[in-house]
């Protein structure tokens, strides 16, 4: 896509006015013009998911832009669900257990190069798959290598384990799927065990500590690990769907893996906890004053191990291009051609199901949470987001041009006008000249101009980084569009300069 900006006159005299890539044509509906799509891509994921009552909700630019609850929260009194009917967000809790580890090594009360055992004595005495096995390090565990078995169906129903039998399970040894290190292989133990070492290294329970740390200071008042401590009537009660009826799951308490999928929120507190996680891009100087650095959250979305092509999730992905996905720290991430970084985790959880997808790059959010067993609303969040990139709702933040680059830009644009590099001298890195010679350079420049003439007009400048930016000018017969590449030095010289005929003359 191309971005397209009004001239700046202070460009073309190479000056170093800050220059500011503009965003396409303004959107052409808003989140609201866009709801009934929204709604009726979850109204059917509920029907034909038989869920008695669900909420989702849009965060854009920090705020909850966008909320709708449908349904019962319980089907005795039926209650209608809302905005702050609380749900078990499952396995959407992992995320919340990756940033308090990450918050303690920032603290620097652990590594993540530690191995596990250091702060969780009873595993030191493991035996592993092969006598070459790498013992198991804090990271593996919140990447999920550690080479534990997939364990959904186990794991799920193991929330209620008290503490002291965890640690004799802990102690006793666990048998391996695989040699960690080896192959991702989703482990809710494997979590559990970051929620040990949380306790063990912050001297609380892992509850009170994610209470204290991440949910209090986001101003998330009614979210919490002890279910029950919440009055019945604002919870929304779990079912399962079998034998085309409802049955009520049981409430699990509050227990031992807690860790892996406890969380008890509603939208309007998670809508904060979306929107805290945003607002970590774009890299700014602004003050930092959240209950874990901006530089931390991002970490999270280094998904550094295993990366596979993946499908995007919803009506959409049989046509889109593939992703390349990892599991990062508590998020499933991936490069997507239409929207950029993803950021992704589902939640299930006997009966709940619950599913969360950020888009950094545009600062939107969107989540859902439904009180049926297993039934995740991805699909739907995943097609809502489509919905909002064709309607031009996702705009990248705007990154400033840096100075350095919008410098030797000008300085570019003054040596296309006269023909040659002279006026250069003292601003090319080493390997410049060696690439392409002056006399090159000469011959090359008089080759673009028989073709487009003059190109007074800077239509654009934009950059992802502070080290290079790419430019479109407007000729007297045509376009051209080009890039201009720093190279490590100080003060900042040109290592590549290139530039394409985009729109020829005809002849």
């Amino acid at each position: 896509m191309q971005l397209k900006s009004v001239f700046v006159a202070g460009l073309l005299l190479g000056t170093v006015t800050p220059v500011f890539a503009q965003a396409s044509a303004a959107p052409t509906q808003s989140v609201e013009q866009l709801a009934p799509e929204i709604d009726a891509l979850f109204a059917k994921f509920q029907t034909d998911a038989h869920v008695p009552g669900i909420v989702y909700g849009i965060v854009k630019d920090g705020q909850l832009a966008y909320v709708k609850a449908n349904g019962v929260q319980d089907l005795t009194e039926k209650r209608a669900v809302t905005s702050d009917t609380l749900f078990r967000i499952a396995s959407m809790t992992k995320a919340f257990t990756a940033l308090s580890i990450l918050k303690l090594r920032d603290e620097g009360k652990l590594s993540l190069d530690d191995f596990a055992e250091k702060h969780v004595p009873e595993m030191s005495g493991w035996k592993y798959p092969t006598a070459d096995s790498p013992r198991i390090r804090v990271r593996d565990l919140l990447q999920h290598v550690g080479g534990f078995v997939t364990d959904d169906p186990w794991g799920d129903r193991q929330q209620v384990l008290p503490e002291a039998e965890f640690t004799r399970m802990i102690k006793a040894g666990v048998p391996f799927s695989r040699t960690p290190q080896m192959a991702h292989e989703y482990s809710n133990l494997g979590y559990a065990l970051l929620g040990r070492i949380v306790t063990n290294v912050s001297g609380m329970p892992y509850r009170l500590y994610v209470e204290k740390t991440l949910l209090m200071p986001l101003g998330m008042t009614s979210s919490g690990f002890e279910v029950t401590d919440a009055p019945k009537e604002r919870r929304a009660i779990g079912y399962r769907w079998e034998n085309d009826a409802w049955s009520e799951e049981p409430t699990m308490k509050d227990g031992a893996f807690n860790a892996m999928g406890g969380l008890q929120v509603n939208a309007n507190d998670y809508a904060k906890w979306v929107a805290f996680l945003l607002a970590a891009w774009p890299p700014r100087d602004d003050a930092d004053n959240g209950p874990v650095k901006r530089s931390t959250v991002r970490e999270m979305a280094q998904g550094l191990n295993f990366v596979t092509l993946a499908t995007r999730t919803g009506t959409s992905g049989a046509t889109a291009c593939k992703q390349a996905a990892a599991y990062a720290m508590g998020w499933r991430v991936a490069q997507d051609c239409d929207l950029g970084l993803t950021m992704a985790h589902g939640g299930g959880y006997p009966g709940y199901g619950s599913h969360i997808m950020l888009m950094p790059e545009y600062g939107v959010g969107v989540f859902a949470m439904a009180n049926r067993t297993y039934a995740g609303p991805s699909a739907p969040a995943w097609d809502s987001a489509v919905a909002m990139h064709k309607a031009g709702l996702l705009k990248k933040r705007d990154v400033p041009v840096s100075v350095a680059v919008l410098a030797m830009h000008g300085s570019a644009q003054k040596a296309y006008a006269a023909g040659n590099i002279d006026g250069l001298n003292g601003k090319l890195a080493m390997n410049f000249l060696m690439d392409r010679s002056a006399a090159n350079w000469t011959n090359e420049l008089a080759k673009l101009k028989a073709q487009v003439g003059e190109c007074p007009t800077v239509d654009w400048i934009k950059t992802d980084t502070a080290m290079a930016g790419t430019f479109r000018w407007t000729c007297d017969r045509g376009a051209l569009e080009g890039l201009i590449l720093l190279a490590p030095t100080t003060p900042a010289s040109i290592q590549a300069w290139r530039m394409l005929v985009v729109q020829p003359s005809k002849p």
